[in-house]
């Protein structure tokens, strides 16, 4: 069952007010991630506590250096569930794991962080090692 949306609203904000556009259905994550060849970012956004609020203002952090993905999209797991299960879909050979962040370069998967990489750790050093993907694939 998915979380009361007046209660994620503003975990959905933290993204959508920097760039980020919400892919809320399979459709929409097709839409982008099985067409797209630009280079592309999926944060997995979530309710988690401790990493998702970690998660976040690493990734906005993330995108202040000059090379960064073109496309930036977000699922919400635990709210739009069909769109996360989808973009689950495409991060082929990973177990689910929310929040995460997920890079793509022509269509195919180049970078994926998983919780267990942004729990206990601060935004800087989140951010840090985003920095290091997209100077390496973007």
């Amino acid at each position: 069952m998915p979380y009361p949306e007046m209660m994620v609203a503003p975990m959905r904000q933290d993204l959508v007010r920097i760039g980020f556009k919400e892919l809320k259905s399979p459709a929409d994550v097709d839409a982008v991630l099985g067409v797209e060849k630009r280079t592309t970012l999926v944060a997995v956004n979530s309710v988690c506590g401790c990493a998702a609020a970690m998660m976040r203002p690493a990734v906005y952090l993330s995108l202040q250096g000059e090379a960064k993905p073109e496309v930036l999209t977000t699922v919400f797991a635990g709210q739009d569930m069909a769109a996360t299960d989808r973009a689950r879909e495409y991060i082929a050979g990973y177990p689910p794991s929310s929040p995460s962040v997920a890079l793509f370069k022509d269509g195919e998967l180049v970078y994926f962080m998983e919780r267990h990489q942004i729990e206990g750790r601060y935004p800087e050093e989140i951010a840090a090692d985003l920095r290091a993907a997209y100077d390496e694939h973007c």
